[in-house]
């Protein structure tokens, strides 16, 4: 798979007002996963991992709370996931993950930031094609032959596994995840994952030059202001 994953969060959080936008859209993630599968992670793998992850990112306890208190009340806002791609400023490609409750006003958004920066939102599959869904788990550890084990053992279609400087990584398809995460798991017990989601990985990279660069991050800027947004993913070699 090369290249592992994207780390998308790595510029997140630098001011109180970016930092409230990631508050936000954990909360927002979190009540999702908690309302449609459960809010008590140990039955729920999703809402665990995204607790993991939001707790690691240094989301507040009383923001995760919020979010779970709100899902366990049945009522509250009906959000739905929405997902948008297409062609970025130099050919780059995009796909852009939401959760709304107006998919037009969030559509509308999204196409803001193509128009505004001369670039052109496809149809669904238009180039998420060029991307792997990958269950994407990393965590400490060198025995890579056991891991593989473990994870045939649990009949988990494995895609590739790494082993670099005390990390393992391991890529599976996306449907794969909560068996993969479930046999990982049951082999080592708890496990203090460094990364556990799912993420849209491109197949190649392209590098950005003159006018386009200033145009992605303005596009990247847009789409990243939108509070709908939860997740961009693109092939641009930063």
């Amino acid at each position: 798979m090369g290249r592992a994953y994207q780390n998308r969060k790595e510029s997140m959080a630098k001011t109180s007002d970016m930092k409230a936008k990631l508050y936000s859209r954990y909360g927002r993630e979190i009540y999702v996963t908690a309302k449609s599968g459960g809010t008590d992670p140990d039955g729920n793998l999703a809402l665990r991992g995204l607790i993991d992850r939001a707790k690691k990112e240094q989301v507040p306890a009383h923001v995760i709370e919020k979010a779970l208190d709100k899902a366990k009340g049945g009522g509250g806002e009906d959000y739905s996931p929405a997902r948008y791609e297409g062609y970025g400023p130099g050919g780059s490609m995009a796909i852009i993950e939401c959760l709304t409750d107006n998919p037009n006003r969030t559509f509308g958004d999204v196409r803001q930031a193509f128009t505004k920066t001369k670039s052109k939102i496809g149809t669904q599959g238009s180039v998420s094609h060029m991307f792997d869904h990958c269950a994407i788990f990393v965590f400490s550890g060198d025995d890579e032959e056991a891991v593989l084990e473990a994870l045939m053992e649990g009949d988990v279609d494995v895609t590739d596994i790494e082993n670099e400087d005390g990390k393992i990584t391991v890529f599976a398809p996306n449907t794969e995840y909560f068996k993969a995460k479930t046999a990982l798991i049951e082999r080592f017990g708890e496990i203090d994952f460094d990364v556990d989601e799912i993420q849209f990985i491109p197949m190649s990279y392209t590098t950005l030059e003159g006018d386009d660069v200033a145009l992605f991050e303005k596009f990247m800027a847009i789409l990243n202001d939108l509070d709908d947004v939860q997740q961009v993913y693109h092939n641009v070699e930063m």
